[in-house]
């Protein structure tokens, strides 16, 4: 990877049980657990390992960085951010941008309908055109999507800033 290369991974919780104490508290499925397995083993395979990891603090997306990280293999500790549980996108962006600049390759584990927005809004609009595709039907539970900035630091991610390489959806 050249120096000026960054990734960013987008990240939508696996599959969560419907019903709990509260929405926060949502656990994954045993679905959740292997779409989300399924996408740490291709994140590895792809040579897509996060050395930053930003996670919402809800119960469902703490254990999917969890299982992703056993699955992928990774010894990193991830950072709880309670603002990205109700963060809209451009809230979800506001804590991209406060990565650390030392970060090559960082992940972001949220919740819908805000990852998936904010994929679509960081597309610049030369996104592979399979991955864009497959991210036009929709960004399902555990879906994972790919994307590049290229002499870009995290402090100026913005609308139009990145493509779209590459995504992996789960399928339960």
């Amino acid at each position: 990877m050249t120096e000026n290369l960054r990734r960013l991974l987008v990240m939508r919780h696996g599959r969560a049980e419907a019903v709990a104490s509260s929405d926060h508290a949502r656990r994954l499925t045993e679905r959740g657990r292997r779409d989300v397995a399924a996408a740490g083993r291709w994140a590895r395979s792809e040579g897509l390992l996060p050395d930053h990891a930003v996670v919402s603090d809800a119960v469902r997306t703490r254990e999917t960085w969890s299982v992703f990280q056993e699955s992928a293999g990774l010894d990193l500790a991830g950072h709880l951010d309670p603002g990205l549980y109700a963060a809209g996108p451009e809230g979800a962006l506001a804590i991209l941008c406060s990565i650390p600049a030392t970060v090559t390759t960082a992940l972001l584990v949220g919740h819908n309908p805000t990852m998936a927005q904010l994929v679509h809004l960081l597309d610049d609009g030369t996104a592979d055109p399979e991955a864009f595709r497959q991210l036009s039907a929709g960004f399902p539970t555990g879906a994972l999507a790919v994307l590049e900035l290229t002499g870009r630091p995290w402090a100026a991610l913005g609308v139009a800033t990145a493509r779209i390489t590459a995504v992996h959806l789960g399928r339960g």
